[in-house]
């Protein structure tokens, strides 16, 4: 029995150090996970930091991902250690208060004993059988915990798909990884269709400049007023185009002292509601270089059919319910740019687009942001190496992802639409660049302002300088106005007037026209034909054919350096002195 006792004793010692080391190994185990979180790497973060100051560094790139990878792996064995821990140290209390409890019963006295012949005898058989228990127990709790194991898996990523969204965790993902909640949120814009139909941006649903309508104005006579549905005196001075959702017409406008948002009725031309928008001191006070030439609001709104959104080149951006209820507010602090802030906003889903691109390249002032159109909040925001330009940027679908594309001396840069991540850069662009760039029939068009118009495939990754370039044209290439593509021809018009008609799918001239009359306000087509419209009021309308054909001529007695705007049937027109509506008064609802 002395024995007995001797070994559960022993039993309960080695089971209570080995509790006492599971614990404070868990115990440290615990400090050390706090201590090491993957996601606040002093390494990590300068990696991070390098990359934000250097986007296409692909190597710094894998070295973030092969970091947060190896990160990753050591926090979450440690989690999978922690968890196996508490089964051992329970296994561990477990023995240690069996082997007490047993202890226990083998020291009471039992009533005199007597003693037998084989008593030594049965001594060892009571020892090797505690042995025999003790060792079986802990046999037991080893298979327990060995078997509860297999059923802990890391949470670690097994495909490479999983692996990158695990290292892209707190990113928008593409819409089609959102799930139902964000796709409800992601809803609260205009579908596609309504879109088309309306004229929610600079030069239309896509930027191209193209129509969809097929009813529009053929032929107007200012001088008689037949074909023109309003007109109405310039409310607010300002060089943007119009643009239009349903029966509403907006326009921003403004100086120093004010700023503000009108909406007309697209209808009669009165003016429904006019806001201004108020500054906010978010943003440094520094003035803004804001010539006469552009002004306060040269940039164009955008709509996403829930809310008008606006910028003006001290940096003041808002949001505005269609009704004119304000939405928000913020700044992004004084814009530098020698020729003032003419890039225009865009929406995409319920996302608004800012690209403020601003300074020389070695300010590293220029950047691209992603706004949530209900808060103004940033989603995501990626620096660019580049210097101040006036090109506005578009969303198009290609290669299976949404593409935010650019323009900037010297590269086209594409950016995923979703994270803002750099997809591909062609770097062909020199001087200053104003045209904004279309897509169509596949092809990206983009202007190096009077040296060449270039056609690039959007579906690369990284550098496309050398791959992607389908072709470029060398006569005649615009230096303000942005082409436009139906995706069998582009069109462009100089400022002093020269139009030009190429294949789009292998940029061969058809025909070129001199019109002698200076041009800011970008060519649109709309039903088959081509509208031009200059600064001295001369209104063309040629057939959009492989063969020239003048259409319609006037004179509006008027100036446009606004670009068209085509919704409802009609042409809604931002001049000097006038807002126009070109179409059959009354007109479509």
């Amino acid at each position: 029995m002395i024995e007995v006792r001797r070994n559960w004793r022993m039993t309960a010692w080695v089971a209570g150090v080995f509790s006492v080391l599971v614990g404070l190994t868990m115990i440290f185990g615990r400090l050390s996970l706090r201590a090491e979180d993957p996601l606040k790497s002093p390494q990590l973060k300068e990696y991070k930091e390098k990359l934000r100051l250097n986007p296409p560094d692909e190597q710094i790139k894998q070295r973030i991902r092969k970091l947060d990878l190896q990160l990753r792996q050591r926090y979450f064995r440690q989690l999978s250690q922690m968890e196996s821990g508490v089964y051992l140290l329970l296994g561990g209390v477990a023995v240690f208060v069996l082997a007490i409890k047993q202890g226990a019963r083998c020291q009471r006295q039992l009533p005199m004993p007597q003693p037998k012949p084989d008593a030594s005898e049965q001594a060892t058989c009571s020892a090797a059988r505690a042995r025999w228990s003790v060792a079986a127990g802990g046999a037991a709790i080893g298979a327990f915990l060995f078997i509860l194991s297999l059923g802990l898996s890391a949470a670690l990523p097994k495909r490479t798909a999983e692996v990158e969204k695990l290292l892209g965790a707190g990113e928008a993902t593409s819409a089609g990884d959102l799930q139902p909640a964000a796709q409800a949120k992601a809803s609260d814009a205009a579908s596609a269709q309504e879109f088309r139909q309306n004229w929610p941006r600079f030069r239309g649903a896509d930027g191209s400049g193209v129509s969809v309508l097929t009813n529009l104005p053929k032929t107007w006579d200012t001088k008689s007023g037949a074909g023109v549905a309003w007109k109405v005196p310039v409310p607010t001075s300002g060089f943007n185009s119009p643009i239009v959702w349903g029966d509403r017409v907006f326009l921003s406008g403004g100086d120093a002292k004010k700023r503000e948002v009108v909406c007309l009725d697209g209808k009669t031309g009165q003016t429904l509601w006019r806001q201004a928008v108020v500054g906010t001191t978010n943003g440094p006070a520094q003035a803004a270089e804001v010539p006469e030439s552009t002004g306060y609001a040269a940039a164009t709104m955008a709509t996403d059919g829930r809310r008008v959104y606006v910028i003006f080149a001290n940096g003041d951006c808002a949001a505005f319910t269609l009704e004119g209820k304000p939405a928000w507010s913020k700044s992004f602090g004084a814009l530098k740019n020698p020729y003032g802030h003419a890039t225009s906003l865009v929406t995409w889903q319920d996302r608004l687009i800012v690209q403020l691109d601003q300074g020389d390249t070695e300010d590293n002032k220029s950047k691209l942001y992603s706004l949530d159109g209900r808060t103004g909040q940033i989603v995501w925001q990626r620096p660019r190496k580049v210097g101040a330009s006036w090109a506005t940027p578009i969303v198009i679908e290609a290669a299976g992802k949404a593409q935010v594309i650019t323009l900037a001396v010297p590269c086209v840069i594409a950016y995923a639409a979703t994270d803002g991540a750099e997809l591909w850069r062609a770097e062909c662009l020199n001087g200053e660049i104003t045209p904004s760039p279309v897509f169509a029939g596949g092809l990206l068009v983009v202007a190096s302002p009077s040296e060449k118009l270039l056609a690039i495939r959007p579906d690369g990754q990284g550098d496309v300088t050398k791959t992607h370039v389908v072709w470029a044209y060398e006569d005649n290439v615009p230096d303000v106005t942005s082409p436009t593509s139906n995706g069998e021809l582009a069109f462009t018009v100089t400022t002093a007037g020269m139009l030009t008609c190429l294949d789009a799918k292998d940029g061969k001239k058809q025909w070129e026209h001199d019109f002698d009359t200076e041009c800011h306000a970008s060519p649109s087509l709309a039903a088959g034909r081509l509208y031009l419209f200059s600064q001295k009021g001369t209104a063309v309308v040629v057939e959009a054919a492989r063969q020239f054909k003048e259409l319609f001529r006037t004179e509006m007695g008027d100036g446009f350096q606004a670009s068209p705007a085509f919704a409802q049937d009609k042409i809604f027109l931002r001049g000097t002195t006038n807002v126009w509506c070109l179409g059959a008064a009354g007109g479509k609802p």
